[in-house]
């Protein structure tokens, strides 16, 4: 199994549930990348450019996708457009009808005035600048991406950020969605050993690889 994780948006390869989930593959021996999706650009970000970089962290393998909040946007519009090579997903709060909530919390006029729009950088734990061409850029993508793969889909009933109603309507009418909603928020780091347990169940993980070391020469 390969498996490659997608960040959220201002965030970046450090977060908590990013280095969570990469330390329990690790323990049972699977590698899981996660790629920088803004490159250090973040200034020049877009929908297009990450779909870039996940193209090129996915190469020609069979892979899963485990993607939060942007990221699992982002991992559901590659593998709409890449049936052959992803394999499954796995999407946290997942930021369906992306451009259109974006343009309901910036509304385009102010920021196209005056070009940018200055956001916190979690990743960076500073405030960065964003370009308009993030906001129209995300226009010419679908909503809601459809894929024939298996997923499994993991909200948060108390998300202030992304409702979990989206999501819900979203895998109502697609028998190749499993959805969970978890007692939690947006974050979703305050339930990461259950998400585990159903990610786990999910890609058929094997237990734990036990590292047995060898007894010293006398």
């Amino acid at each position: 199994m390969r498996v490659v994780y997608l960040h959220g948006f201002a965030s970046g390869p450090h977060s908590s549930k990013a280095q969570f989930f990469r330390r329990k593959f690790a323990e049972r021996g699977i590698p899981m990348e996660i790629p920088i999706l803004d490159e250090g650009r973040f200034e020049e970000l877009t929908i297009t450019r990450q779909l870039a970089v996940i193209e090129r962290a996915v190469g020609d393998q069979p892979t899963v996708l485990i993607g939060s909040s942007l990221g699992g946007y982002l991992a559901a519009l590659y593998a709409a457009r890449h049936e052959s090579q992803i394999e499954r997903l796995v999407l946290l709060a997942p930021a369906f009808q992306f451009a259109r909530r974006w343009q309901e919390r910036y509304p385009p006029e102010d920021w196209k005035r005056h070009g940018s729009l200055t956001i916190f950088h979690y990743g960076e734990g500073r405030e960065r600048q964003l370009g308009y061409q993030f906001a129209m850029d995300a226009t010419q993508y679908e909503d809601e991406p459809e894929f024939p793969q298996p997923a499994l889909v993991l909200h948060g009933t108390r998300d202030s950020v992304v409702p979990a109603w989206i999501s819900k309507a979203y895998a109502s009418p697609r028998p190749n969605i499993k959805l969970v909603l978890l007692e939690s928020g947006h974050e979703l780091t305050d339930v990461l050993e259950p998400m585990w347990v159903q990610v786990s169940n999910f890609l058929s993980v094997p237990e734990s690889i036990e590292i047995v070391s060898k007894p010293k020469s006398l």
